[in-house]
């Protein structure tokens, strides 16, 4: 293949080009998707914000995730849209690299956020009277911060080493850029660039996973020795995010792996389902089960937005 050129280079998504000949509807459902889900995240953020009763560790990390969340919305779905409407496929090679960095800055984000909550439900159904002392305001808000610190060192190397490489192709199987469909598009030997993102992300995924399974089971396990009311509620809330998570992190992994997974025998449709599932997962389904479904911050969202309306004139 012919060398790309570093200055000027750019790279086609096929998988936008797949979709041209129903750009128009795609692209609908694009804008309906981004308004919606990023106006409901908001507006969560923004009672948990102003809400002193709110201010506590689990409605602090519900903040981060759904944060999280308008920003891989954000960092995907415009691109996608202007690109559809214009009929644009093509993206330069910083812009590219640029999207990479906060596609994988989000993934990891809300892995942690996650794994983070998981620990922090375990500490409040296990000791919930030493709970306000073991994760106080001040800890939640620490735990966050290293949260997006660890992310930064996590992504920011092996993007690095990516800017570093030189490619001899520009077709990229998806819709928006990444890691590995850069890596895999480079000249020359990529060993170094795939050993080190792959014990990366093993170690990564391993280590929450672990963390994740160990509290969800202790949780449920302490929950069945409570009344019967309170386990069917606790056990159906612990499937619910179970299911989030699980679904979230199918797709990341098949982002990270497909390629090193013999990926050239995937259809370019399936490359673009599962990798876009992670980013509908987060902005569609977490405003939902950890927003809309805690009952203090429902009550909340439905007394600000009763206050809203009220401040309209009655129409005559």
């Amino acid at each position: 293949m012919e060398n790309v050129s570093r200055v000027g280079s750019y790279f086609v998504f096929l998988g936008l080009l797949e979709m041209d000949t129903y750009r128009i509807p795609y692209s609908t459902v694009a804008i309906f998707l981004y308004i919606i889900t990023t106006l409901l995240c908001c507006l969560i953020i923004y009672i948990i914000w102003i809400e002193k009763s709110l201010h506590e560790p689990m409605y602090f990390f519900i903040f981060n995730l759904l944060l999280n969340g308008v920003f891989g919305n954000t960092v995907i779905f415009p691109q996608i849209i202007v690109r559809l409407l214009s009929g644009l496929s093509a993206i330069s090679f910083p812009e590219c690299l640029t999207q990479t960095f906060c596609v994988q800055s989000f993934s990891t984000v809300e892995i942690l956020t996650f794994t983070t909550m998981a620990y922090d439900r375990y500490l409040a159904v296990g000791n919930p009277l030493r709970y306000s002392s073991i994760m106080t305001n001040t800890k939640s808000v620490q735990y966050i911060y290293i949260i997006w610190a660890l992310t930064f060192i996590l992504v920011v190397v092996p993007v690095t080493m990516t800017a570093n490489l030189s490619f001899c192709g520009v077709n990229i199987n998806n819709i928006f850029c990444e890691n590995m469909s850069l890596v895999r598009l480079a000249c020359g030997n990529t060993t170094v660039n795939n050993l080190f993102g792959l014990v990366e992300v093993l170690l990564v995924i391993v280590s929450t996973l672990l963390i994740v399974v160990y509290c969800y089971i202790r949780t449920l396990l302490i929950c069945l020795k409570t009344t019967k009311s309170t386990s069917l509620k606790a056990i159906h809330t612990l499937i619910t995010h179970i299911i989030t998570f699980s679904i979230f992190m199918t797709a990341t992994l098949f982002v990270f792996l497909r390629y090193r997974l013999n990926g050239g025998t995937i259809s370019l449709t399936v490359h673009v389902l599962l990798s876009i599932t992670g980013l509908l997962t987060s902005v569609i389904v977490n405003p939902v089960v950890y927003g809309i479904r805690t009952e203090a911050l429902k009550l909340k969202l439905i007394h600000n937005l009763q206050n809203v309306f009220k401040k309209f004139p009655q129409l005559n």
